[in-house]
């Protein structure tokens, strides 16, 4: 089995690397967190131009196929830049309807998305009670525990977060109801794996951009007349760093490959956990500056715990392998 991206999806990589690389994405993330989300929007549409939202839709509703690790490969360059917003559940919802199977609802609802004219953040079951940037979301669905999907009139009060761009509300109850029955948990099921596993691709990309910060500052802060960078136990703490990116890498791209349950925890488990491992030591080593709003490294910095948890904390991560472990 190859674990390595085709030439193709690196070049896919490249292109998102390059596009964000042009956009003041971090301009973007803090006008997220106060509520504006006109910037952030500005950076979806270019991201809807390069088709990375139709790799998450059927190609009878403007998409491209379901194709896992292409978007997950996208989604480690979202991870990288701190791109805001609910992309992880609009392509959650993209997957949800186009496994629902149901004509109408794919025709009323995937185009937009697809095109990215249209934002989504849902709630399924297993997947915790608040959604994300309800506020900023053109359409918030659920899924109850007894398989009905609805449009949710609307969201309560915001709750507060580690990372200010990262807001969480509970929907409100009600809505219209757009299907019930077995197929839609059936296909919740499968967008909540989706789910995780971009959640997973997302921790990585943004682990690897606390590490390059860190790397960077370590070249330049000195002490004694020498850049830290060079002492010996912050050249192990950046080597253990990298070390648990590199190993989650692999198992990022297997989990989108075989689309297990099992595989998928794996990979989150490991991706998250590595990505709040860059936090600590892009901290440690910043040292009080690291806290500074000002300094960018913050905007990542937010980022690493709530991902961690996202879809899946990591004992929950830990159940669902043990539970795929043969007996």
């Amino acid at each position: 089995m190859r674990f390595l991206p085709s030439e193709e999806q690196s070049d896919f990589a490249r292109t998102l690397r390059g596009l964000l690389g042009t956009c003041d994405v971090p301009a973007a993330v803090r006008a997220w967190g106060a509520g504006d989300h006109a910037p952030g929007r500005a950076v979806w549409a270019r991201l809807a131009d390069t088709g990375l939202f139709a790799l998450a839709a059927d190609e009878a509703h403007e998409g491209m196929g379901l194709m896992p690790l292409e978007l997950a490969t996208g989604f480690v360059e979202l991870g990288r830049a701190g791109v805001p917003g609910p992309v992880v559940e609009t392509a959650a919802a993209a997957v949800l309807l186009t496994r629902l199977g149901d004509e109408a609802l794919a025709k009323r609802f995937l185009p937009g998305l697809v095109a990215g004219e249209t934002s989504a953040t849902l709630t399924l079951p297993g997947g915790g009670p608040y959604a994300l940037d309800a506020d900023a979301a053109t359409h918030l669905f659920t899924v109850s525990p007894a398989g009905e999907l609805r449009l949710a009139p609307g969201a309560g009060p915001l709750r507060t977060s580690t990372d200010p761009a990262r807001r969480l509300a509970l929907p409100d109850g009600g809505g219209e109801l757009l299907a019930a029955g077995p197929a839609v948990t059936a296909a919740a099921r499968d967008a909540a794996d989706w789910a995780r596993l971009l959640t997973a691709a997302q921790c990585l990309g943004t682990g690897e951009a606390l590490l390059a910060r860190t790397v960077e500052y370590a070249k330049q802060r000195t002490q004694f007349g020498t850049a830290i960078g060079g002492f010996q136990a912050v050249k192990h703490r950046l080597a253990d760093t990298l070390l648990g990116l590199e190993f989650a890498r692999p198992l990022l791209w297997a989990a989108a490959l075989s689309l297990a349950p099992g595989e998928i925890a794996a990979a989150k488990l490991t991706a998250g956990e590595a990505a709040y491992a860059a936090a600590m030591t892009a901290l440690q080593l910043h040292g009080a500056v690291g806290y500074t709003e000002e300094l960018d490294l913050s905007l990542w910095l937010r980022k690493a715990r709530p991902l961690r948890d996202a879809w899946g904390s990591p004992s929950r991560c830990r159940e669902a392998v043990l539970q795929e472990r043969p007996r």
